[in-house]
């Protein structure tokens, strides 16, 4: 009886031991979570998250010696690494126009201060995300995404919301209607090669099904040649329900309506019942007007490939052909839109979304937060920043919350807080072309600032009232501090803003169209530009600026349209311009 109450003790001291020791790592694992989060380390190299996507590879480790010029890094006396400019900016400019194109992307930046709100499953934000145009890119930063109060400042971080506004914004995204494609021929200058070569034409029937208008000619928008320009001419977009209605060489049939789509597409695909004939005579006949477009913006025109039925004897062999119509099908319910990095420090939140096709052109991502809250450090206010290279160029996204308060003194703390996020905003890339990157915030060729700035106008509550009766938005302009700073040129040398043309965005009452009155508890709030969207970099052009009438907060949202130039690097180009340099180097050798 005793070594039956001996054993039962053991048993119940080693499963003590073991729960003590569970929540002694618990514990450990709970002050680790903190103390990172106060300041600001981060848990691993890519402390992020983002859409996963089987047939995205990341292309960020990929060595490219052409577009990075890798040097070996210099060392100064104490060991540190001088990180010299990028080589391939000391070259010529006139030998990069020889292999570089420039194409223009489409931007939408908006930011938001949701005081901590969280989004109904029906809140419409189509109006802030501008889905009547859409954007390839879309930038968007949320404030106070959740409560500012002591256990969120310095407990563990409520993720929730941030996936509940991740939810809408991803159904808005992907409800939106592609526009039609306008194709436009920008030929090159005379040379023995009649047509621009295939490089970007979709590989396959399906690569072109699931692009979307701006995705089916990744090469319309090229800003450097402007020769031979024609007519527009419109090409509808194909989506699954128009599918029934499209014949494989372009023309309608009127009884494919009655049809499901994977019963139309085999017929189309697979019947013999169009004799081989009949294609080469609608090739031909189309002929004349292909001499007109480009290889790549002959999508309107041709179909980019044969039918299946003239593919089986080569189906394997081609690199994304067309193997299947179910394959075809379950591309086209992919959604138009992918998450590439969501960010969330405390309660600010930078999330970016790129058109699908578009993400594999997309390298180099990594992140930095700045803290600049409680005691300097901790990430009630500060900023979230994402780096990443857009094909050739560089790009920086910044969502910041700064430091709040009317007086003096709280200017000048916003001012320092600019200065430390300038200051302490490192990015760390992990590629091998890693020592030519970017590492802060101005050697980055285009750069967008967005977020509740919480800049004021030097005016008292009366008069600033009454100027946002009489809509005098110039009178109250001169008296906004950010504006005055930008003018200056000491704090935001060389950075730009649209025109403030629309009511200040801060402070409304919640769910109302009226300004923060006189509250016993809150006081008189002069009403502010507190929410903005700043930019800076050559080769962006503003296309709009606005606020949304947007009542879940006491902020209203901000949008800001661009139109951006990027690089993008051509084989073809490289391939001549490669083979001219080699002609002349044989003739001096000669």
């Amino acid at each position: 009886m005793a070594e039956v109450r001996s054993r039962s003790r053991r048993t119940e001291s080693n499963w003590a031991t073991i729960c003590c020791s569970a929540f002694s790592c618990l514990q450990l694992y709970w002050a680790r979570i903190v103390l990172r989060k106060w300041f600001n380390v981060s848990a691993s190299e890519s402390d992020y998250s983002a859409d996963s996507d089987d047939d995205y590879e990341d292309r960020s480790q990929e060595f490219d010696p052409i577009s990075s010029g890798v040097t070996n890094p210099r060392v100064d006396t104490d060991g540190n690494v001088i990180y010299r400019p990028k080589l391939r900016r000391r070259n010529s400019e006139t030998f990069r126009m020889q292999y570089i194109d420039t194409k223009a992307i489409r931007i939408c930046a908006g930011t938001w201060n949701v005081g901590g709100r969280v989004p109904s499953s029906d809140l419409d934000i189509d109006g802030w995300l501008d889905t009547l145009e859409p954007a390839d890119i879309y930038v968007l930063g949320l404030q106070e995404i959740v409560p500012l109060n002591a256990g969120n400042i310095f407990g563990m971080e409520d993720d929730q919301p941030a996936l509940e506004w991740e939810n809408l914004i991803r159904d808005a995204l992907n409800r939106v209607q592609p526009r039609k494609l306008k194709i436009k021929s920008h030929s090159d200058p005379p040379s023995p090669s009649k047509f621009k070569q295939p490089e970007e034409v979709p590989y396959s029937v399906e690569d072109m099904f699931v692009e979307t208008s701006h995705d089916a000619c990744d090469g319309i928008s090229s800003m450097d040649n402007k020769l031979n320009s024609v007519e527009s001419t419109d090409v509808p977009i194909v989506s699954e329900d128009s599918l029934t209605n499209i014949d494989v060489l372009g023309s309608t049939n009127d009884n494919a309506s009655c049809l499901p789509i994977q019963e139309y597409l085999q017929r189309q695909f697979s019947t013999p019942n169009t004799p081989d004939r009949s294609l080469s005579m609608q090739i031909n006949s189309d002929s004349k007007r292909e001499e007109r477009f480009s290889y790549t913006e002959r999508v309107g025109l041709s179909w980019p490939e044969p039918p299946l039925r003239l593919l089986n004897q080569y189906v394997s062999e081609r690199r994304g052909s067309f193997k299947s119509v179910n394959l075809t099908i379950t591309n086209l319910r992919k959604p138009s839109y992918v998450r590439i990095v969501s960010k969330q420090m405390v309660g600010v939140f930078l999330t970016i979304w790129v058109r699908r096709n578009l993400r594999k052109h997309i390298s180099n991502l990594c992140v930095s937060t700045v803290g600049v809250g409680i005691m300097g450090y901790i990430g009630n206010k500060g900023s979230v920043s994402v780096s990443m290279s857009i094909y050739q160029t560089p790009f920086c996204f910044l969502c910041t919350h700064l430091s709040s308060g009317e007086k003096d003194t709280d200017q000048e703390k916003r001012n320092d807080d600019v200065r430390e996020i300038h200051r302490r905003t490192q990015f760390l890339p992990h590629s091998l072309n890693a020592n030519e990157l970017p590492r802060s915030i101005c050697n980055h060729e285009r750069i967008i600032w967005l977020g509740d700035l919480n800049y004021r106008i030097n005016l008292s509550y009366e008069k600033t009232h009454e100027l946002i009766a009489r809509k005098e938005w110039q009178r109250l302009v001169e008296y906004d501090q950010l504006s005055r700073e930008m003018t200056k040129g000491n704090l935001f040398e060389g950075w730009s803003e649209g025109t403030l043309d629309f009511a200040p965005t801060y402070k409304y009452e919640i769910d109302s169209e009226n300004y923060i009155g006189d509250d016993p508890e809150s006081g008189k709030r002069r009403p502010a530009w507190c929410d903005r969207i700043i930019w800076n970099g050559k080769g962006m052009k503003l296309f709009n600026y606005r606020r949304n009438e947007i009542k879940l907060s006491d902020h209203r949202p901000v949008t800001a349209t661009f139109l951006a130039e990027v690089e993008v690097l051509s084989p073809r180009k490289l391939q001549h311009a490669l083979t001219l340099t080699y002609a002349e180097i044989q003739g001096l050798d000669a």
